[in-house]
Order: C-alpha cells, then structure tokens, then sequence
C-alpha cells in the first residue's frame, strides 16, 4: 500500500539524540578522547571566567563546534551556526539538545576569541595528545616539520589574510589618496611597496610575501606544522608572520619542547631548511637534522648526507621525507 505524503504535526517529540548517531560512527570516539582533554582543562576554564555575571557561551561547546568546522570544512561561524541547528549530528557532538537555541555567530565568535587568546587551544591540543588512546600511536624520536607556505593556487598552500591589497598604505601616510571620501582609492602604479615602509590598514599583522619571482606578492601569513612520522599526526602547531626565516624559526620553537631528553631525536624538513643557523640550532639541541640537502652550500655535512635514503641511495646527499 502506498504511503501517505501528508504532514501532521506532533504535539510532543521524544528524540534521544544518542540513539541518533550510529553506534560505529568516527565522531564517537573522538567525541570521547574530546571530553576527557576538556575534563583536564576544567581548571584552565575555571581561572578565565568571573563567578558571576551573565554566564558565556561554555568553553568545553565552545571547542567542540570549532572542531567540527575544521573536520567539515565549514567555511564561516554563520554556516557553522546554521548547520548546528538543523544537524542533530552536529548537535549532539557539541552538547546542545535538541530544543535549545544555537548562538548568534558574532557571539559565539567573540566567545572563542576569548578561548584562543589565552593559549587554551594549545593546552587543549597537549590534553589531547596524552589521551591513552592517542599517546601510543605518537612517535618520542622522529619528526618531520612541515609548514603551508604562500605558493601557487593549485597548491592548496597559500595562508592568505582577509585583507585587501587596496588596504595596503605607506606607514607614513604619504600615498593616501587627495579624495579621503568613500571608495576613494591611492594610485600604486609604478610604485614599490614593502614590508618596512607599508602596512595593511585593515590587518597590520599580514605581510607582503611572494614565494619566488613570478609568482604574485600576497597579504599572507605562514602556517607551520610538527609531525611525528610514526602515524603522521600533528603534534604542535604555529601560525607566524610571513617572512623568509619565518619556517626555520618555527619549527625550532616547536621541537624544541621535544628535544629536552637524554638520547637524540630527527627532524626531517625540505630544502628550504637548509640553513647552516637553522642546522646548528638542531645539532645543539641534539637534534639530528634530516633536512634534503641544496645542490650549493649545504649546510649538511656527511653525518646525515651519508645514509641511504628509504627509497634508495641518496641523490646528491639529500635524505628522503617520510
């Protein structure tokens, strides 16, 4: 018999939105590692928030909707918001029921800027990575840094600030434009601007950046990434201001909290680490630097260029990257 396509609504609903969300779902198990992290940092929370007043957004929520914009790439806290409250997935991760409101975007925005100015999402990472059921895939002894650089746009990698080039103005107001009124624009033709003697008025922290000649100069930034080779999970994380010893500097920040023990550990990085500073920072920190040699003035000596590659001999004495 055919079924019927009216629609009657329903005085009462009892949904349970645990029995919602398949019991094999990849969200159940991080949703646990999550809860126990947040449970660590129950203090960190208590120390940020007076006790008393207009109760926030809670933190613990707070982290839970950040994570799942970044697993489904969702591109803005208006979407984010908007898919929170049709999808009872996205609810039920997050801890809302299925009666009670979502918040308006711009406060749950300011809500976890508050978050990620006091470093809680870094403790929140470290949480994460001692779980019991994390720490035993992460590899002690091997690293590899990895870091999303300005590049070409079929290379997914360009960190790219919202900020307009327009918005870009010489520091001392020399190239402001005579008309001050509304889309009034400054003449850049034929005129040079860099970092020292300009800014973007809207994001004074983005820098002009360029990978190399011919590619397009950029208001960007640089993302860098720690990973162990083990099971390639990401272990530390930085975002910098673009710059051209913005990589090396990074990575050094970030091993160097791993390097504190007693045998050495590797770090294994691309050419553009190739430094003989960056190089002699690792060998002082005992760190043995897998770094892909260049083809003039390597600062890899025979101590690592020796060694065969994984996938064979070394060509030019360069190392292999998992």
């Amino acid at each position: 018999m055919r079924g019927s396509d009216k629609t009657s609504g329903s005085l009462f609903s009892y949904i349970d939105l645990e029995d919602r969300v398949p019991a094999g779902h990849p969200l159940r198990v991080i949703r646990e590692i999550v809860n126990d992290a947040l449970a660590d940092l129950d203090a960190d929370f208590a120390r940020l928030y007076e006790g008393r007043g207009r109760a926030s957004i809670a933190p613990e929520r707070l982290l839970r909707a950040s994570l799942l914009q970044a697993f489904y790439s969702i591109r803005s806290e208006r979407q984010l918001m908007e898919q929170i409250d049709y999808n009872l997935l996205f609810r039920w991760f997050v801890g809302l029921g299925i009666d009670d409101p979502v918040w308006d975007h711009s406060t749950f925005s300011k809500n976890r800027d508050r978050l990620l100015e006091a470093d809680v999402a870094a403790r929140f990472l470290e949480a994460v990575l001692r779980h019991k059921k994390v720490r035993r895939f992460l590899s002690d002894d091997h690293f590899s840094s990895r870091s999303r650089r300005p590049a070409a746009p079929v290379d997914g990698t360009l960190v790219e600030a919202w900020a307009s080039m327009k918005s870009v103005r010489a520091k001392d107001g020399s190239d402001e434009p005579p008309d001050r009124g509304a889309g009034a624009q400054a003449d850049f033709h034929g005129k040079a601007r860099r970092n020292d003697t300009h800014e973007s008025t809207t994001d004074p922290d983005a820098r002009l950046y360029r990978k190399g000649p011919g590619q397009p100069t950029r208001l960007c930034f640089m993302g860098h990434a720690l990973i162990e080779n083990r099971h390639g999970l990401v272990v530390a994380a930085a975002v910098s201001k673009a710059g051209g010893a913005a990589e090396r500097n990074a990575a050094l920040a970030m091993i160097e909290t791993r390097a504190d023990r007693a045998r050495r550990i590797t770090l294994g990085a691309d050419k553009g680490y190739d430094a003989k500073d960056f190089v002699n920072e690792l060998r002082a920190m005992a760190v043995t630097p897998h770094v892909a040699r260049k083809a003039r003035h390597s600062a890899i000596d025979k101590r690592t260029a020796r060694h065969a590659s994984r996938s064979g001999p070394s060509v030019g004495g360069s190392t292999s990257m998992p």
